[in-house]
């Protein structure tokens, strides 16, 4: 019986950072990847909380893997980019990145950049982070 439930782990436990990122950021509409004490990460967060949305935060920092996860964010930030240039995303260390419905949506700039054009709010709505 523990051999049966050992293999079901272990075929069910991610294969790699990859599907690890992809696994957490489909477990809520909002999920925002952070470490504590990034000042970007505490205004993307400060952000969706004063719009009355409710994330799932994963501090980096905090999580079994969170090098990894973060090392996958990067890369992820930087190709969403469309830049060969270094770009934040890179200096960062990939946080904040904020995933909107499973979906990349970007890190701190491209939120900030939405919710100054207004599409922020419409597409919280739209995956039923916000409600009003």
């Amino acid at each position: 019986m523990v051999e049966e439930a050992e293999e079901l782990v272990v075929r069910w436990a991610p294969a790699s950072p990859y599907e690890t990122v992809a696994m957490m950021a489909s477990g809520n509409a909002v999920v925002v990847f952070s470490v504590s004490g990034c000042c970007m990460c505490h205004v993307v967060k400060r952000l969706l909380l004063g719009l009355g949305v409710g994330p799932t935060v994963y501090e980096l920092d905090q999580e079994k893997g969170g090098r990894e996860i973060q090392a996958v964010l990067s890369h992820l930030l930087l190709s969403s980019s469309g830049s060969s240039t270094t770009t934040s995303a890179s200096s960062s260390g990939g946080v904040p990145a904020v995933f909107v419905g499973g979906k990349l949506l970007g890190g701190v700039e491209k939120v900030m950049s939405c919710h100054i054009n207004g599409s922020l709010v419409p597409l919280l709505k739209q995956v039923g982070a916000l409600w009003l």
